[in-house]
């Protein structure tokens, strides 16, 4: 099967995106990378009436991206399309473009009513890395109630650049790691009560870093005392911040927005993880042996300075974490699981190209 994956990353990122799905190709399935980012700032198109507006004035922008995606699945014979969070493509544009299309979710349950929902009726396929979506429903159960009858958890998982591909389990018990605590994230304001609390129980123990404007730290310092500034960190830098730790604390969109990177790149790294999504986490990791889990921010600082003080038990887990999520959460495996899961969906509507559906 030969897919094209649509994606949006800049600059470096881009490039490592690039050979992962590449790499991932094997003699059954072929990967052919799209950055669709060049085109067109993402910004712009983020809300779904955004992408509306922009197709129906006739975005030079648009056009240009439309007519390469169009070569690109013509050229390479692809046989489906799988197009990344953030979709660019207008569901009319997409109505009269022969090949079978999937849509990656990849930042539920946000984005579910923002940009999944919107364009359901575009698409073939969802791939969705939240299986949870409220208290009421899990992710594919309203995907179906939505009417996508192709609906499939497909973890985010890790990629090889994010880690080191080379190590064992062996040399991550033998690493030596300095940094007691760390979280690594971006500005997202229902996360700052917590990371400032947490910074204030555990002062110089625990190192946060991010991608955080002058304006996000001035708010952060000033609407929560956070004691200190919070220093940028290259996806080189946070391998490395990530090998050095001895726990990572991870905190989601909310209870329901189990998934993130953070939950893989942890113990992909060697990293004790303790999450939040308590109710959830076991459809993941199995908490207790490959994870932690915590329900407010005092069982987190308790958890914290309990496994600290434990480091066999911590170990244990760091290792268990690292081992599941090698058989199971690495990116070229998982896209080509998504390429099998793809197989599945087409059989099951009995989609074959140029049937016009």
């Amino acid at each position: 099967m030969r897919i094209v994956c649509s994606f949006n990353k800049l600059g470096i990122e881009a490039q490592y995106w690039k050979r992962e799905i590449e790499a991932a190709s094997d003699a059954e399935h072929t990967f052919i990378p799209f950055d669709h980012t060049p085109y067109l700032n993402p910004y712009r198109y983020l809300e779904a009436w955004q992408l509306d507006r922009l197709y129906r004035s006739g975005s030079s922008e648009l056009r240009s991206m439309y007519r390469d995606l169009r070569a690109v699945v013509g050229d390479m014979g692809a046989d489906a399309l799988i197009v990344n969070n953030c979709p660019p493509y207008h569901p009319e544009f997409l109505k009269d473009l022969n090949v079978y299309r999937v849509l990656n979710s990849s930042d539920d349950p946000d984005s579910t009513y923002r940009r999944n929902i919107p364009y359901l009726h575009a698409y073939h396929h969802v791939l969705f890395a939240d299986p949870v979506y409220s208290a009421d429903l899990d992710m594919q159960q309203k995907m179906r109630y939505c009417g996508m009858a192709n609906a499939d958890w497909c973890p985010l998982g890790v990629m090889d650049f994010e880690m080191d591909a080379n190590a064992t389990e062996d040399s991550l018990a033998r690493q030596d790691r300095d940094i007691e605590v760390v979280y690594v994230g971006s500005f997202f304001r229902q996360k700052l009560p917590l990371i400032a609390e947490v910074k204030r129980a555990m002062g110089r123990r625990v190192r946060i870093y991010g991608w955080y404007k002058p304006k996000h730290m001035a708010h952060f310092i000033a609407r929560h005392g956070y004691p200190g500034w919070i220093r940028s960190v290259s996806f080189d830098e946070r391998r490395s911040l990530y090998q050095r730790a001895r726990i990572g604390f991870n905190i989601h969109w909310n209870e329901y927005g189990l998934g993130n990177q953070r939950l893989y790149h942890l113990p992909a790294n060697g990293v004790m993880q303790i999450s939040d999504c308590a109710e959830h986490l076991h459809r993941v990791f199995e908490v207790g042996r490959e994870i932690e889990a915590y329900r407010n921010v005092d069982e987190l600082i308790d958890k914290l300075r309990f496994y600290l003080a434990r480091p066999e038990e911590r170990e244990r887990i760091a290792l268990a974490g690292f081992r599941r999520t090698m058989k199971e959460y690495r990116f070229g495996p998982l896209l080509r699981r998504a390429a099998d899961l793809i197989g599945d969906g087409m059989r099951r509507v009995g989609w074959t190209a140029n049937d016009g559906r």
